[in-house]
């Protein structure tokens, strides 16, 4: 490992936000800290800590000495000063004489000598920090590290590496004792640059942050240095099905088998983040697989993220699903009882009343194609995998020279139910579409456009199908994890193909707008054919399409579904001269009808929306103008010809779709939304 320090970048940060008021030496402990922060051989979303102690003015003015340290929420990789709260530095070193201090009067301590009350709270690690004497203070999970550290012969190894330059300490749960204990060992060696904390991680410490952090870089290159020394070969590899089952069919299968069932057609689902490569490949499909992946997680950090394992399936042969399914099924439900009795065995031996979290992995190894992170959106879906990948490459590197040992599952519940790394969590109520993949086609237009905004602002993920090239582009300004796949609804290959990619990036499919449309028009006693047959191909065939390809994906995995389609008033109130439109919507309208009649035993429900007069690109400026003019009214009153006298917009419709996707006892329905037309009202 490399140092990554540059004089020009240290100085920029010193100029930079010395402009807006920060001292150099703050400036510099963010870049150093960001510097920690890029490399996820060091630490990764939220974990790691760094501080500084400086002098600060207070709210009346005085030079106050102040310890600024990682705060609750911050990531290393992008931290910025206001996530290096200041806590008065001189009260936290006096909470050294006392014998106990529990972790509430800490974190309240903490919070009352925070110097800007609105700061977020400082880390969990807070006084390891301030009983240092150092003025900097780096503390990082280097996978390197850990490799070393998580051996039965942990501490001889690293007095091997290290010498008498760290002091090694056995693992202490985080918080007052461990300051405790990693101040006496500094005092009982002050000429140590660091302390190494067993099955934990290490800190470095100068007084100055080039001087700490190199110090950081430098003890972890000895730990790579050590592993590629003693490096051995692994993983001998299991026997695997001849042909193995794509990515594609597979990853709807575990996801159906993780979901829990909340009742009433409601399922607390995960969405799914996909990880392979040649060092993953020969994790999962070495023979001990089921001996070093269950061993435990490779720094306590990581299992409110994980979990303390993860869920080992059998490998998917393609010509069996059917019997992989089985056998994920029973894998999950001998996860589940597993995670129970741990909760069971642990929980009567702390005080405090706990309420066991969900029972399902975080994390899944499938022989053969990779591994899976687990998560209730996309983003926590990607740091399960960051870790898993992490822990890959930990526990390799811990087998090259040994055997990984994590800490015993006592440790593991005590800091996976501990109220502080709890609180890392967050607390905010899920929203209503939380957990769900929603599919939306014409996903380019001014409705699939509204629609994906209202979905995505109640927690669904996004998955846009256009024919429009810029549909990428705007799946960008929906959300940060929305995918906008080109797409041409009346192919069967091209969906096959969005949708497999729809797939492999969230695992699977729950809710199907099937939105796709465009306007035709023609006397139908004299329109061509080849009118009629492609107004036919995409106002009715497509949705078939694109329908039967959601159904058996959602079958696959087992927990309903949703099949939205943008029908019109045209299906129910013919318009003279709209037969090449209005005939396709009309045979569309029976077959959302047909799918909640055949596939409601699957708990599949099927709905439309049945719109008029909205600003889309079925009813173009130039339509309105000459609509309007026909019948010698305003633009305005043409599109307000209801009986409410008010235009209907795309979030109308929208706003029509989330009401349906979101009524779970409720299928074959009609939501008319055109502002009252008695000419089109359902008997």
């Amino acid at each position: 490992m490399e140092s990554r320090w540059h004089p020009d970048e240290a100085q920029d940060f010193i100029t930079r936000y010395g402009a807006k008021g920060v001292a150099s030496d703050l400036a510099l402990r963010v870049y150093t800290s960001r510097l920690l922060g890029a490399d996820p051989r060091l630490v990764l979303h939220g974990g790691g800590n760094t501080s500084v102690k400086t002098r600060i003015a207070d709210f009346l003015g005085d030079q106050v000495e102040v310890l600024c340290v990682k705060g609750s929420g911050w990531d290393l990789g992008n931290i910025e000063p206001a996530g290096l709260p200041a806590v008065r530095l001189e009260p936290l070193r006096r909470l050294r004489a006392r014998e106990q201090l529990s972790d509430e009067e800490m974190v309240a301590f903490q919070r009352t000598n925070l110097l800007d009350p609105a700061a977020p709270n400082p880390s969990v690690e807070t006084l390891f920090h301030a009983f240092l004497p150092h003025k900097f203070v780096d503390h990082t999970h280097s996978t390197a590290i850990l490799s070393l550290t998580d051996q039965p012969n942990g501490e001889e190894i690293c007095r091997e590496v290290f010498g008498d330059r760290l002091a090694i300490l056995a693992y202490v749960m985080p918080g007052f004792g461990l300051a405790k204990a990693a101040a006496e060992a500094y005092e009982a060696n002050p000429s140590v640059q660091g302390l190494l904390l067993g099955k934990h991680g290490i800190f470095t410490f100068g007084e100055a942050a080039r001087e700490s952090y190199e110090l950081m870089i430098e003890m972890v290159s000895l730990a790579e240095a050590r592993i590629a020394k003693g490096r051995r070969p692994i993983f001998a590899a299991v026997s695997l099905p001849p042909k193995l089952a794509r990515l594609e069919d597979v990853a709807p299968i575990l996801r159906g088998a993780v979901a829990v069932n909340k009742g009433g057609g409601d399922y607390a689902r995960l969405i799914v983040d996909y990880r392979t490569g040649p060092r993953i490949l020969d994790y999962v499909n070495g023979a001990e697989v089921a001996r070093y992946s269950q061993a435990g997680v490779a720094t306590p950090d990581h299992t409110i993220r994980t979990k303390n394992w993860p869920l080992l399936v059998p490998p998917p042969a393609a010509d069996d699903l059917a019997g992989f399914k089985a056998g994920v099924q029973d894998a999950v439900s001998r996860f589940a009882a597993r995670y129970q009795a741990y909760f069971s065995a642990h929980d009567p031996h702390f005080p405090g009343k706990r309420k066991m979290l969900d029972p399902m992995p975080r994390v899944i190894l499938v022989p053969g194609l990779g591994l899976f992170g687990l998560g209730a959106d996309k983003a926590s879906a990607q740091i399960a995998a960051d870790i898993a990948e992490n822990t890959v490459e930990t526990i390799s590197d811990a087998e090259s020279i040994g055997r990984f040992e994590a800490l015993s599952d006592r440790d593991l519940f005590e800091m996976e139910y501990w109220s502080l790394e709890q609180a890392k969590l967050g607390k905010a109520q899920e929203r209503p579409l939380a957990r769900q993949v929603a599919v939306i086609t014409g996903g380019a237009g001014t409705i699939g456009g509204a629609i994906a905004r209202r979905f995505a602002a109640s927690g669904a993920e996004i998955v846009l199908l256009d024919r429009d090239p810029g549909v990428a582009a705007l799946a960008t300004t929906i959300s940060r994890s929305a995918l906008g796949l080109v797409c041409d609804v009346t192919d069967p290959e091209s969906v096959a193909r969005a949708f497999d990619q729809a797939v492999a990036a969230f695992g699977g499919i729950d809710i199907l707008v099937s939105n796709a449309g465009a306007a035709w028009s023609g006397r139908i006693g004299q329109v061509p054919m080849d009118v009629l047959r492609t107004s036919f191909e995409l106002n009715f065939f497509s949705h078939q399409i694109v329908a039967q390809k959601a159904v058996a994906i959602m079958e696959q995995q087992g927990t309903g579904g949703c099949l939205l389609f943008n029908v019109s008033k045209q299906a129910i109130n013919p318009g003279a001269d709209f037969g090449p439109y209005g005939l396709p919507k009309a045979a569309l309208l029976f077959l959302s009808r047909q799918y909640a009649l055949d596939h409601a035993s699957t708990g599949i429900r099927s709905n439309v929306v049945n719109a008029d007069r909205v600003r889309s690109g079925l009813l173009t400026p130039e339509m309105i103008a000459k609509r309007s003019a026909a019948r010698g009214v305003s633009e305005a009153e043409y599109m307000g010809g209801n009986l409410l006298a008010r235009e209907v917009t795309a979030e109308d419709v929208a706003d029509a779709f989330l009401a349906q996707a979101l009524a779970l006892r409720t299928t074959a329905s009609v939501t008319t939304v055109d502002g009252g037309n008695i000419a089109a009202i359902l008997r």
